[in-house]
């Protein structure tokens, strides 16, 4: 039951000296246990609704909540765990963010891509543009997320980019271990059906390219290649910061196309300490906890 998500965070006291410490009215414990999980909330929040401002927004609810119940933490499980269970209540039950309404199924996904004229580069033209063409496949995988309702969406992120199994995912989601099971795998096998139709990644017969509709996307300054959204110097990938689970539970998915979800970008360096100075300044929160 260990995950939560298995990366080791960067602090030097552990989480139960820190939770006693801002629970006895410690400000900088309880920052510093904050910003420890921040970066998972966020993405978390980031894969949910596939927009920054809308991330963030969700992030702060989330991380409100947590500081609110902090005192109610008995040490039962894993504070981690118990963490990212309010986190995740919080992001099913929340109001629905503008991002969620992008696309809201994989037939109008579908018809979407299908909409996008086919503008074919040349081999040289692919390497010239080789960045752009990721930031079109990013961006296009993004949507797919939101073509899966609400809770088969936030448990593909935690089953499949942030390696949680049967076990912790469960406990996460307050489910059965048996409902995450059959939850995650209609989520891959939604996702694998869709895409083992539509994109030439996964299948080669199917027509759709990125880079046959990257042309149309920067012209129409869906994409500016200028800003790449996904090629900034403080996004790693989910890859590289999450360390694969030994569950993985692959009898639906190809190992192809889960390695694509797993590539997808994870935003790792942002400025958390002034994310949630407000917070933590707010004289309600102060009196609420008993903040020196």
């Amino acid at each position: 039951m260990e995950n939560p998500f298995l990366k080791e965070y960067k602090s030097d006291r552990t989480d139960a000296i820190l939770v006693k410490e801002a629970q006895a009215g410690d400000k900088i414990a309880l920052e510093e246990l904050i910003l420890k999980h921040q970066p998972y909330i966020y993405n978390i929040a980031w894969k949910m609704v596939r927009n920054d401002q809308d991330a963030q927004d969700l992030t702060q609810e989330a991380t409100i909540k947590v500081i609110t119940k902090l005192s109610q933490f008995e040490g039962r499980s894993a504070f981690r765990t118990w963490l990212y269970r309010i986190v995740a209540n919080h992001f099913l039950m929340g109001k629905r963010k503008k991002g969620e309404s992008i696309v809201d199924s994989f037939e109008a996904m579908g018809r979407g891509l299908d909409s996008v004229p086919d503008i074919p580069l040349t081999p040289l033209e692919q390497k010239e543009n080789e960045a752009v063409i990721k930031e079109m496949n990013y961006m296009c995988m993004s949507g797919m997320l939101l073509c899966l309702d609400r809770k088969q969406r936030l448990t593909f992120i935690l089953g499949e980019m942030f390696g949680a199994d049967h076990g912790i995912g469960s406990e996460i989601l307050g489910i059965t271990k048996d409902n995450f099971r059959k939850r995650l795998s209609r989520a891959r096998s939604d996702l694998f059906n869709f895409m083992n139709h539509k994109c030439g990644l996964v299948n080669k017969s199917n027509p759709c390219r990125c880079h046959k509709k990257v042309t149309y996307a920067l012209n129409g300054k869906l994409i500016d290649n200028k800003n790449l959204l996904f090629n900034r110097k403080e996004f790693s990938n989910f890859k590289t910061e999450i360390q694969p689970s030994a569950d993985r539970m692959m009898e639906v998915v190809e190992d192809k196309y889960a390695t694509l979800f797993q590539n997808l970008p994870y935003k790792e360096d942002f400025d958390k300490k002034a994310f949630f100075a407000d917070i933590l300044e707010d004289i309600d929160f102060k009196d609420l906890l008993n903040l020196n």
